[in-house]
């Protein structure tokens, strides 16, 4: 496949651009991404291409465009309701919750809800409190949700054009500092399954699992590593729900040692839940205690120095391991 280096937001506009072309039922809707293209550009030009029927901005009102597009997915149409935030989307959690994740179950198979919900968190850009959360716990408790977060361009694609073409309902989840952010992305359809985590790089030492803007700050801790002869693995989990729990305890099982990175707070994260299933799984391979690098237990503070402060770094990654190594 023909490749070249593209923005993440590139990639995920050039999914939504094939899906939209190839399937009448896909539409999109949210705020401000029509006329003005979204607020990180990523549906930039979809409205002149398709028309104001299917790229329509919608009022201020989450719980309203939530509810519009699981309703529409379940009468037979494909749509994606844009949430400015994530946490926004808690406006909306009776819909997605308690609807869109029981639907096909209470109708005995028979409905379906083809419905992706894409939103970004996550801290950076000093928004503060009420705009820099990173939720994706909360969705990935919820039985009957796939939950789904890329952190490569290439990822983004992949993941985005699969999640298009499911029936069951989607949290596809970004991030603000990843929008920017450019790698090497095929020109034509492809995609990624869920539940295939990507090894980044091979090592014998220790493992490092992460995603979304994590996994960044991952690889940053993995060349500070490696350049001190630690042999690093790096897994991209790319899926939340559904979960490549083989890739992470064959990892383990090579390693005998393991960092979990996440940005959002440390209490009732999801790196406490793959915690569980690698004590579960390959307890007897580990050769040191486990190891999870996550947010402070605080609300996002505004200040910029602040916020830095409260969200891990690759530093702190690179502690985690090092911790891991002393012992024997």
């Amino acid at each position: 496949m023909s490749a070249r280096e593209i923005m993440y937001r590139d990639a995920l506009r050039e999914a939504l651009d094939h899906e939209m072309s190839v399937n009448p039922a896909v539409f999109i809707i949210g705020e401000g991404i029509a006329e003005r293209g979204g607020s990180y550009k990523v549906t930039e030009g979809l409205l002149d291409k398709y028309g104001p029927q299917r790229v329509r901005d919608t009022p201020i009102s989450e719980a309203s465009m939530i509810g519009a597009g699981v309703g529409a997915a379940i009468a037979g149409a494909r749509p994606i309701t844009e949430i400015l935030y994530i946490d926004f989307a808690m406006l909306g959690m009776d819909q997605i919750v308690n609807q869109a994740a029981k639907f096909r179950l209470m109708t005995g198979d028979r409905g379906s809800v083809p419905f992706v919900m894409r939103t970004q968190g996550g801290a950076g850009g000093a928004v503060a409190a009420q705009h820099s959360q990173s939720l994706e716990a909360l969705f990935y408790h919820i039985p009957g949700l796939r939950v789904v977060m890329p952190s490569t361009p290439y990822d983004a694609k992949g993941l985005l054009t699969h999640s298009l073409r499911q029936d069951h309902p989607v949290m596809f989840l970004e991030h603000k500092h990843l929008y920017m952010t450019k790698g090497m992305v095929p020109e034509n359809d492809y995609e990624i399954e869920f539940g295939q985590a990507e090894v980044m790089t091979e090592g014998e030492d220790v493992t490092i699992v992460a995603w979304s803007h994590m996994l960044l700050k991952a690889m940053e801790a993995a060349e500070t590593l490696t350049a001190e002869n630690v042999g690093v693995e790096v897994i991209n989990l790319r899926t939340l729900s559904p979960l490549d729990t083989d890739t992470i305890m064959a990892s383990v099982a090579k390693t005998n040692r393991v960092v979990i990175a996440q940005e959002a707070v440390r209490r009732g994260g999801v790196a406490s839940d793959i915690a569980s299933y690698i004590q579960e799984e390959e307890f007897y391979s580990l050769d040191a205690p486990i190891e999870i690098v996550a947010g402070l237990n605080i609300p996002i503070p505004f200040n910029l120095s602040l916020e830095k402060a409260s969200v891990p770094q690759a530093q702190d990654i690179v502690a985690a391991a090092k911790r891991t190594l002393e012992h024997a």
